[in-house]
């Protein structure tokens, strides 16, 4: 595959995220946000393992080296417990708009990871689209309607740092994952390890914290359950595996860039199933970010 490959997994990654956060909402509501991210990991590790056994005969790649269980577990440790954690709770303090403007901050992350661990070197023409596509991005997400949330001082701060944490969180995730995938081994079986570890993880600290009987307890809840299951297939199942397909062919900062487009998908679909109304200032943004989007991926 080429690095151009890797772009358009990149893109089709943002697109499930989209229709994987539209899903997530829609169960959250119902059973809670912390509910939703434990379950999401259950069920990707079953979808992934499912998966595996289909293409490879194995129920796990247990022929990995050490090292890539390594870097992998890190990966999921890093990128779906801490980084997803801040993020919900800034989703909690500062609210989803804030959250998303500070998550913009992945791509440059991604590329200052890139570089310093992977020698990628980004072109003036791939920077100046990298800038016109985030400009986008964050013209979309402040054009939203204002958040509900009235915080300030320390409590602002707090949020903000959260934000940031969670941002900082899922570029060293992706970075750790690029690390695991060197050479020829299979964005699949990556990413079933990463989603192996970090479910096994987080259920081990919500028995631990005991939170396991409530849990299980609210996905009796059928339509929240349902909707979970779908967001899980499109986010940490086929979302999670086409990311790490990009980032194994295309440079750490371009691919996040592209996945960052997920708030320019989600305005028709929000149209479709909130019927929220869609301003020409988040058309315009939409316009921006597609256009940044469109160079990075003729510019070769």
């Amino acid at each position: 595959m080429s690095p151009i490959d890797g772009e358009l997994a990149a893109l089709s990654t943002a697109l499930c995220w989209a229709f994987g956060s539209v899903l997530f909402t829609i169960g959250g509501l119902r059973i809670g946000s912390a509910n939703i991210n434990r379950g999401r990991l259950i069920i990707a590790a079953i979808f992934l393992s499912t998966t595996h056994i289909i293409i490879t005969g194995k129920l796990l790649p247990i022929d990995a080296t050490p090292d890539r269980w390594l870097w992998f577990g890190l990966s999921g440790i890093v990128g779906f417990i801490i980084g997803d954690g801040m993020l919900f709770e800034a989703f909690v303090i500062i609210g989803p708009r804030l959250s998303m403007l500070l998550m913009a901050l992945v791509p440059v992350m991604s590329a200052l990871w890139g570089w310093l661990l992977f020698g990628e070197y980004l072109n003036v023409m791939e920077i100046t689209a990298i800038a016109i596509t985030i400009a986008g991005i964050l013209w979309v997400v402040s054009d939203k309607q204002k958040t509900s949330a009235d915080v300030r001082g320390k409590r602002l701060m707090l949020g903000i740092a959260l934000g940031i944490g969670g941002a900082l969180g899922q570029a060293i995730g992706l970075a750790l994952s690029k690390k695991g995938l060197a050479g020829e081994f299979p964005a699949l079986s990556g990413n079933v390890i990463r989603v192996t570890i970090a479910a096994s993880v987080l259920w081990t600290i919500t028995l631990i914290g005991g939170r396991f009987q409530s849990t299980i307890k609210s996905f009796g809840d059928k339509r929240a359950t349902l909707a979970l299951c779908g967001g899980a297939f499109f986010g940490p199942f086929i979302g999670v595996w086409l990311s790490l397909v990009s980032i194994k062919y295309a440079k750490l900062g371009i691919a996040t860039t592209l996945m960052s487009l997920t708030p320019v998908f989600l305005i028709p679909i929000s149209k479709i199933v909130f019927k929220e109304k869609i301003s020409l200032g988040a058309i315009f943004g939409t316009v921006i970010a597609l256009t940044g989007a469109a160079i990075l991926l003729l510019s070769k």
